[in-house]
């Protein structure tokens, strides 16, 4: 996540922010769609002494293909954290179900005695602490295949533990996260065009540092299993939208945002701003395909970490001069 930390020289001015107010509908629309209740606003010296730039986005469309490093599995390890998973929900259900059933003997005076039952509750409650423990280990490593309903999900194992397909873990060197997450690949085996399915990205990161998806591939070449390592293609379709570069995104616990630039009515050469939600769609060198904005928007693609400042104190907007008396 990108920080928000800025300095803005005191010898060139004091910026806050100042509670929006505009008259135009413009402003109004978009006030309301960003959900903020203040929005900062600046003159024209103010704009230029913090170096906020405007420009509209361009169109654009995406590669199909992204170039990745694929690992083969070892599938005992799936299998290992599945069973464990299982099995220690299999024992939560059970311990669960002889409290209850003590419970009720001895609401009925049948014969269970206060003793019996504070020995099932502490069974129980280990029970669910361990079941809780392997679900989130069997989750943090294998993601896409614990998400995955029961029946899909016994599919892979058993073909896994037959050898009958094998499970990949493909990295995109350089990257730690992805907009749109692709549906297939190409696996190079030896020259040979070897199709897997994308199952979804992997929690886990390696060595590598990257972002990881795990791969299923049905009917691999002889030979080749766990531990291999190929180079591979993640297959998207093309992606239209919208290009910004990065220095315009923001990030928060909500997701992304950018700023932009308000059309309706200002006092003077006052501009307001107000942050915008877009989705990420996938990265292009120095920026990112976004969805969320229009082409004719002017969007802040230099100095939206300042505009986010001056939201965050929410207060009037000081010039220099004014500060000094």
């Amino acid at each position: 996540m990108r920080s928000h930390r800025y300095l803005l020289p005191l010898a060139v001015c004091v910026l806050l922010a100042q509670t929006s107010s505009g008259s135009g509908d413009d402003d109004d629309d978009d006030a309301k769609a960003s959900g903020a209740q203040t929005l900062p606003q600046l003159s024209a010296a103010q704009r230029q002494a913090v170096g906020i730039r405007v420009a509209h986005p361009l169109a654009a469309r995406m590669p199909e293909r992204i170039d990745a490093l694929g690992l083969v599995l070892d599938p005992t390890v799936l299998l290992s954290d599945a069973g464990e998973a299982s099995a220690a929900a299999a024992a939560e259900r059970s311990t669960s179900s002889e409290l209850t059933r003590l419970n009720g003997l001895y609401s009925g005076g049948a014969g269970a005695s206060m003793k019996l039952i504070e020995a099932a509750q502490a069974e129980a409650a280990k029970a669910q602490a361990q079941a809780r423990s392997a679900a989130a280990r069997l989750a943090l490593h294998w993601g896409p295949v614990a998400a995955l309903p029961p029946a899909r999900r016994q599919k892979i194992l058993d073909a896994a533990s037959a050898g009958a397909s094998l499970l990949l873990r493909a990295d995109i060197p350089g990257r730690h996260s992805l907009g749109i997450v692709p549906r297939d690949a190409v696996l190079d085996v030896d020259g040979i065009q070897v199709p897997a399915r994308v199952l979804g990205l992997l929690r886990q990161t390696t060595e590598l540092q990257s972002v990881g998806l795990l791969l299923e591939v049905d009917h691999a070449p002889a030979g080749f299993g766990p531990g291999a390592r190929v180079p591979l293609k993640l297959l998207t379709t093309a992606r239209a939208g919208l290009l910004l570069p990065r220095d315009a995104l923001l990030f928060d616990e909500d997701g992304t945002y950018v700023y932009k630039e308000l059309t309706g009515k200002a006092d003077g050469d006052q501009r307001r701003y107000a942050p915008v939600r877009v989705q990420l769609l996938a990265a292009d060198g120095e920026g990112w395909l976004v969805d969320g904005i229009d082409g004719d928007d002017n969007i802040v693609v230099q100095g939206a970490g300042v505009l986010w400042s001056l939201q965050e104190m929410g207060a009037h907007a000081v010039d220099a001069d004014e500060d000094a008396d």
